[in-house]
């Protein structure tokens, strides 16, 4: 019979019940006299590590060891204590429906904001609108697939190569997170969980297609042999795209493989690889969103539909005289490319201590000719870390302890030319040359404290030191030649990254939380090399933008069926970085806004509220303004200053609501007829500085049926059909704004209005209308 120390009893006395695992695992010392009637006498007891999914439904997992299954991120970031943390998982916004990108799956966590990127399914993902902003990469949060970074040294994240038919869940990490991931994570952290050979044990073959020439085939197979377990998933999507000149085809292939020698030995291996080629819309301005969403009828800048985005090419490439062009006439697109590999070795070094050590390889190969210039360029990677988990005791009290050391870097070169009028594209003048090296060397400790039955304390902290030395040569043309004007960079920025959380839970129903974090995001690169003019040139005064933010919650689950979690945070950041357009076709520079304030609440809900029926809620209220930010804008010989303090941060919408219900028929001749209808709606939001302009929100319907069958006397083993009507009320909206620079009215020098901001082009991309995608599944 296994023993339990008086700490044991208090860590398992708090552990099981909520992991939902019976009494009967406990010994009697550590189970309330009323329920010790119910124990059996004596009771034996294997070793027993319990981990959860992070969804509130833990299980239980009996070996040698404390590491997680082989594939998963480390104990502490698979079973979070303390987090502010969302599981998306794959039943209800994957398994069942057409997921054609990331952002339709993880609006079912509240805090999340999606916007539109660069063609195909490219999206911009925010977590309490710390990236908001943004609409050429995701950036203020790490990005994980199975315990590896898929994050660059330099903060950039893209969503090209994820394809959500590969995943079994998606944990939401909301808040400043840099104890536990380090740099880049103010906002938070997404951790993808492929699906592992046994939970595919078999394959599947897949296709979905439907409105806009929409095509995806898949498979995925998968299984163990022996101490071999290996999923494989591959992807080949394509669509004529509902914009004019916004077609693509991209395929994806997603590896992962482990072996377990012996009881204390695994070893992961990662593989993904994505191809992207992607004609890519112009952005239009407000006034021309309003009248040709979908910029359509702009083949050629002569024939050009009313509405038509249009962009000054120089006729030589350099200078002089210009023309007008459309983004189909020149041909704009991305052909892109992004590998990663990536190895792990998990070792037991005893039944409570599990060392873990991982190195990865990631290229991002870009050839992106869109909007007026042309961006070359390879930008490979490496990371590294070794961390340790350990169980012990902390005067006397059952802990967790976790440490980790980590290095990246990356060593980039990135050419930009100008664009000609002619089709291709085709190249002018080189603009900028960049070469780059930035690196990432920190560490990271964290214990988690069985405080009592009822109370857990965390305590981490991060530390960690960037590099950024780079040139960047800008280039310039006029009839008495080329000038060129030099940019050097040599930064340095130390961060430390404290934090704070304690968990109360007085009975199976409640659990109350509160937290103190903090989050810092070094400035990339190629931030350094973008000047306020949207050109190359020199920016490289930016500074690491910090966050402190607190959080305070409560979960309850009053009977099995209903979770209701309720989160209100409060965030004070200095050196914010926001990033905004100067102008059309224009390269979008950042700053540092000097200290502003994010507060909100965050609430989820789910409900099985009937047999067969589903109520599902994610709502956001998030409030963000300036609390000292002094922004000069010059126009002509004019140069004003104005105090934006009180201003709210453009780009990011207060409000933010997904509303779900579902039914699923189980028994009877329906049995596996399922469907649901949702609402997704956002709120309006500022565009620019001066809060003089507003992107319009918007509320879409989405309709789903689906049929789910087990299949006997044949090779197949079960069938999935879908189709599902995306905005099926066919609503106009606007799934992409960028930011705008306000100016000054040459003439004047006043400040320009709403009227001329909305007459900028280079902003705004249109949402998808009506969509209706249909599919099927065969699982073998």
């Amino acid at each position: 019979m296994l023993l339990f120390s008086p700490a044991r009893r208090r860590l398992a006395a708090l552990l099981l019940p909520a992991a939902g695992l019976p009494a009967a695992c406990l010994p009697a010392a550590s189970v309330p006299a009323a329920a010790q009637a119910q124990v059996a006498p004596s009771v034996t007891l294997d070793e027993v590590s319990v981990v959860g999914d992070g969804t509130g439904r833990p299980t239980g997992r009996t070996g040698f060891g404390v590491a997680a299954l082989p594939g998963s991120a480390a104990s502490v970031i698979e079973n979070p204590v303390g987090q502010i943390v969302t599981a998306v998982g794959r039943d209800s916004t994957i398994a069942n429906r057409p997921a054609t990108n990331i952002g339709s799956v993880l609006l079912d966590s509240p805090g999340v904001t999606v916007r539109q990127g660069n063609g195909a399914r490219d999206v911009i993902i925010s977590v309490r609108g710390n990236n908001a902003r943004s609409t050429g990469v995701t950036r203020n949060m790490v990005v994980l697939e199975d315990g590896f970074v898929l994050t660059q040294p330099d903060g950039f994240s893209r969503f090209d190569l994820v394809d959500p038919r590969a995943y079994s869940r998606i944990d939401v990490f909301r808040g400043p997170q840099s104890a536990l991931f380090g740099n880049y994570a103010t906002g938070g952290a997404l951790a993808f969980r492929t699906r592992t050979g046994r939970e595919i044990d078999g394959y599947e073959v897949g296709v979905d297609a439907g409105s806009f020439g929409y095509l995806s085939n898949y498979f995925t197979v998968g299984g163990v042999s022996g101490p071999v377990e290996i999923s494989l998933f591959a992807s080949d999507v394509r669509a004529n795209g509902y914009q004019d000149h916004s077609s693509y085809d991209t395929q994806t292939v997603n590896l992962l493989a482990s072996y377990t020698p012996t009881p204390d030995n695994r070893f992961t291996l990662k593989v993904i690889n994505n191809e992207l080629h992607a004609d890519i819309a112009a952005r239009a301005s407000l006034n021309q969103y309003r009248i040709n969403p979908y910029q359509r009828g702009c083949a050629s800048a002569a024939t050009a539909a009313s509405g038509c985005t249009t962009y000054s090419f120089f006729r030589n490439g350099a200078f002089g005289a210009t023309s007008p062009v459309t983004a189909t006439e020149v041909g704009l697109e991305r052909k892109d490319r992004r590998t990663i590999v990536a190895a792990r070795w998990e070792h037991d070094i005893d039944a409570q201590t599990t060392w873990r050590t991982q190195v990865g390889f990631d290229e991002r190969n870009i050839n992106q000719a869109f909007f007026t210039s042309s961006g070359r360029g390879s930008v490979p990677s490496y990371n590294a870390m070794s961390d340790i988990t350990h169980r012990s005791e902390l005067f006397g009290l059952p802990a967790v302890s976790y440490a980790a050391l980590s290095f990246s870097a990356l060593d980039s070169h990135a050419t930009t030319f100008n664009l000609t009028p002619f089709a291709g594209p085709t190249l002018g003048a080189l603009i900028g040359d960049q070469f780059a090296v930035q690196s990432n060397l920190g560490g990271r400790a964290r214990t988690e404290v069985a405080l009592s039955d009822t109370w857990t304390g965390v305590v981490g902290i991060s530390a960690e030191n960037t590099w950024i030395t780079g040139r960047n040569l800008a280039y310039a043309y006029s009839a008495a030649g080329r000038t060129t004007s030099p940019a050097l960079a040599d930064r340095s920025f130390l961060n430390v990254a404290p934090e704070l959380a304690l968990v109360y839970r007085p009975s199976a129903e409640w659990a109350f939380r509160g937290r103190a974090a903090t989050g810092y995001t070094a400035p990339a690169a190629g931030s350094l090399f973008v000047t306020p003019a949207g050109v190359p040139g020199n920016n490289t005064q930016l500074q690491t933008q910090q966050n402190l933010g607190f959080d305070l919650g409560a979960d309850w689950t009053p009977w099995e069926g209903l979770r209701f979690s309720l989160t209100g945070f409060y965030e004070f950041f200095r050196n914010e970085l926001v990033s905004q357009s100067p102008g059309a076709g224009l390269l979008a520079y950042t700053f540092n806004a000097p200290a502003s304030e994010h507060r909100g609440i965050e609430v989820a809900a789910d409900w099985a509220f009937s047999p067969g029926w589903r109520a599902t809620l994610a709502y956001t209220f998030d409030d963000q303004f300036y609390t000292r930010y002094v922004e000069q804008l010059s126009g002509g010989s004019f140069t004003a200053r104005f105090d934006r303090a009180g201003k709210l941060i453009p780009g990011v919408p207060a409000h933010q609501l997904l509303a779900r219900l579902g039914y699923e028929q189980v028994g009877g001749p329906l049995s596996g007829l399922g469907g649901f209808v949702e609402v997704v709606a956002q709120d309006d939001f500022f565009v620019d500085n001066a809060n003089l302009l507003k992107a319009p929100g918007y509320a879409l319907v989405n309709a789903n049926v689906h049929y789910v069958t087990d299949l006997t006397g044949g090779y197949a083993r079960r069938l999935n059909l879908y189709v599902e009507a995306r905005n099926l009320l066919d609503r106009t909206y606007a799934s992409s704004v960028q930011n705008l620079a306000n100016s000054l009215n040459a003439g004047t020098g006043g400040l320009n209005g709403a009227g001329v901001l909305a007459g900028i082009t280079g902003s705004v991309y249109a949402g998808a209308p009506r969509t209706v995608v249909a599919g099927m599944k065969l699982s073998f």
